[in-house]
């Protein structure tokens, strides 16, 4: 099927260039794009761990409304 899309000049930019990189089409580029795109989109997503006890309780101190402290905990930088 044809269809017409606008695209940011930089973005076709760089899809002409992987283009013409891997020697393959800018349809196929983009027609690869899109179904990474979706796959990624259907895909389910894994649970993010929250930070608890063996016992299955939050730790101490632990305050699911605030985000930013959460994900230092998760990234380790808080204990």
């Amino acid at each position: 099927m044809r269809t017409t899309i606008t695209l940011p000049d930089g973005l076709l930019t760089s899809a002409k260039q992987l283009a013409a990189a891997r020697g393959t089409t800018l349809n196929h580029v983009v027609e690869d794009a899109l179904r990474a795109a979706l796959a990624r989109r259907e895909a389910p997503q894994p649970a993010v761990p929250i930070p608890s006890h063996a016992g299955g309780r939050l730790q101490a101190g632990i305050d699911l409304d605030d985000m930013s402290t959460l994900r230092d905990m998760l990234d380790g930088r808080k204990s």
